[in-house]
Parts: structure tokens; C-alpha cells; sequence
């Protein structure tokens, strides 16, 4: 698959998440199959105004390349000044988010809200695309509510703006993540366009992996929530599997990723992170409710071994 002048290896696309998508996962998500990551979507002003978070959020490894750095914002200006400032830095496509349902970005006129402002929106990808060389794709949503389902006038706008490929989660901003996808919308927006478009939502493994593509005709699918503590499903998806890691390989991962985060991050911090990656990673496994409670206190690497043994009792 190919957006722009970037080949992707496969059509599995993970999703990005705050807190949750940063360098280690995308690269553990990126070994088990992924064709390609977005990084955690960064705020324009936040690089602009030179946010001390904002150059960790934007580290990336070649390990994990194709990768795509999401950006969100409200003003052409400065989103395309942006957009142009950060472009040599090693990342293959610049994604723009005009989907986050967050209050504080929403009240702030950026996200979702954009869904509402559809000229506001095209003019943001118009000048960022004049001034950057790298592809530039747009996720979105359904609409903002059920009374202003727009996605497919908002793609038209998008691509005639120069959008190289468009993501579609097909609920609504009032949604948020409750209720289930409209696939149906991405059906739509797919045949409106002639860009790639990327379906997004309730994807859980390889039935509906299938399913969203058979039903939507999308060129790929992005997988959000699902990947949480499951690396593993792109490759599932790939090889058209159901088979769960073993315990064992279960907790390889887990320590592996925790020593990745140690390293980037430190002792504290890491362990501390990884207290709602170990809680995902056991869901389902025995002990998985103990688990998650124990995890709450772990501060160590020796904690989270230890903690770890309850998988092969």
C-alpha cells in the first residue's frame, strides 16, 4: 500500500494513542506486523511555543519506520509553519488530527471541532500540503453528533485540499469511544474519494479486520484500543489467527517492554508507566484480576518479576 510516495509494508495501521503510543510500543507493535505507527498527536503551539514534552514525544527509532507524526491545531499559519520547521526530522508522513474529543482541545477549536468548520479544516491541509514535501493525511470522524454527520463533505474538502489519504473512526464526536463504529460512513467516504482511506473502529482481530474491509472497501485498517497490551494482533491479523500468547511469551513481552521504557525513562518513571500496560497486557489470563490490583504498586523492575510469576502459577 502507498500513501503518497511511501510504500507501506502491509495495510495495518496502529492507531495513535495518548500515553500509550510512544517509542518502545510503537516499536514492539511495528515487530509483530505492524506496516506502519502514529506517533501521540502533538500540539503545534506546544512546538512553537518550544513545550519541553514535546521533543520526547517526537522521538523516533529507524527500527520502526514508516512511521507518521500527528499533529493537531487550529490555525493554518501556524500549523503549516510548523509543519514545514519539523519536516527534516525522520518521519515519513504528517498526520493531522480532526478527530480527539478531548474537552480542552475541543473548547480550544482544534480535534473534532474542526468537524464543525469544514473550510476552517480544508485551509489547514491547504497551506500545510504547499509547504511540506512529505505526504500529509487527515483523520477524522463520523460527524460531531448525530445531528452533524459531515465525514464524507469533510473528505471532498480534504482531498480537493491535498490530503494524501484520509482516516475515518466512524463515531461521532459525542461519542466518544462508547457505542459501536458506523462502518457504514466509511463505506461512503470511500467511494466519495479517490485517496486512500483508512477504516477505523471496533477492530478487535482478524474476523473484523476482514469484515471492515469486506463491508468498507477501505484501503487499510487502523487499530486503536484493541492493540493495548496485545501487540501481537497485527501479526494475528496477518497470519489470520486467533492462537493467544503462551504465559511465557506473555511475559517476555511485558518484561522486555518494561526495560525499554526503564531505559528510556528510568527506574521510577518507567515502572510507573507501565502500571496500565501490565494491567492490559494479563486481561484474560489467570490471576488477570489480582494482577491488575498488585500492579497498581509496583515500583521496580524486581517488583514487576516478581509480580510476573503469578502468570505461571
Amino acid at each position: 500500500m502507498k500513501i503518497g510516495n511511501v510504500e507501506l509494508p502491509n495495510n495495518l495501521i496502529l492507531a495513535p494513542m495518548a500515553g500509550v503510543t510512544d517509542l518502545p510500543f510503537r516499536l514492539l507493535c511495528r515487530e509483530c506486523g505492524a506496516g506502519m505507527s502514529v506517533m501521540e498527536m502533538i500540539s503545534a503551539k506546544a512546538i512553537l511555543y518550544r513545550n519541553k514534552n514535546t521533543e520526547e514525544l517526537m522521538r523516533t527509532d529507524p527500527r520502526e519506520r514508516p512511521v507518521s507524526l500527528q499533529l493537531f491545531g487550529s490555525d493554518p499559519e501556524i500549523v503549516s509553519q510548523i509543519a514545514l520547521q519539523i519536516e527534516d526530522r525522520p518521519f515519513d508522513i504528517l498526520d493531522f488530527n480532526m478527530g480527539c474529543p478531548v474537552p480542552k482541545v475541543v473548547k480550544n477549536g482544534e480535534g473534532s471541532a474542526l468537524m464543525r468548520d469544514p473550510k476552517l479544516a480544508a485551509e489547514i491541509v491547504r497551506q500545510t500540503v504547499k509547504k511540506i514535501h512529505k505526504p500529509m493525511t487527515v483523520k477524522i470522524r463520523k460527524g460531531f453528533n448525530d445531528d452533524e454527520i459531515n465525514a464524507v463533505e469533510m473528505a471532498k474538502r480534504l482531498e480537493d485540499a491535498g490530503a494524501a489519504a484520509i482516516t475515518v473512526h466512524g463515531r461521532t464526536r459525542e461519542q466518544y469511544y462508547s457505542g459501536s463504529a458506523d462502518w457504514e460512513i466509511i463505506r461512503q467516504v470511500k467511494e466519495a474519494v479517490r485517496i486512500p482511506v483508512i477504516g477505523n473502529g471496533d477492530v478487535t482481530g482478524p474476523g473484523s479486520a476482514r469484515a471492515l474491509m469486506e463491508q468498507t472497501g477501505c484501503d487499510a485498517v487502523m487499530i486503536g484500543r484493541a492493540a493495548r497490551g496485545n501487540p501481537w494482533i497485527f501479526r494475528q491479523i496477518l497470519e489470520n489467527s486467533q492462537t493467544k500468547p503462551s504465559a511465557a511469551e506473555l511475559r517476555e513481552m511485558v518484561l522486555r517492554h518494561a526495560r525499554m521504557v526503564v531505559d528510556q525513562d528510568g527506574e521510577g518513571l518507567g515502572i510507573r508507566k507501565m502500571r496500565k500496560h501490565v494491567a492490559w497486557y494479563t486481561a484474560g489470563y489467570p490471576h488477570s484480576s489480582k494482577l491488575r490490583g498488585m500492579s497498581n504498586n509496583i515500583s521496580t523492575m524486581d517488583d514487576l518479576r516478581n509480580l510476573l510469576t503469578l502468570l505461571e502459577a
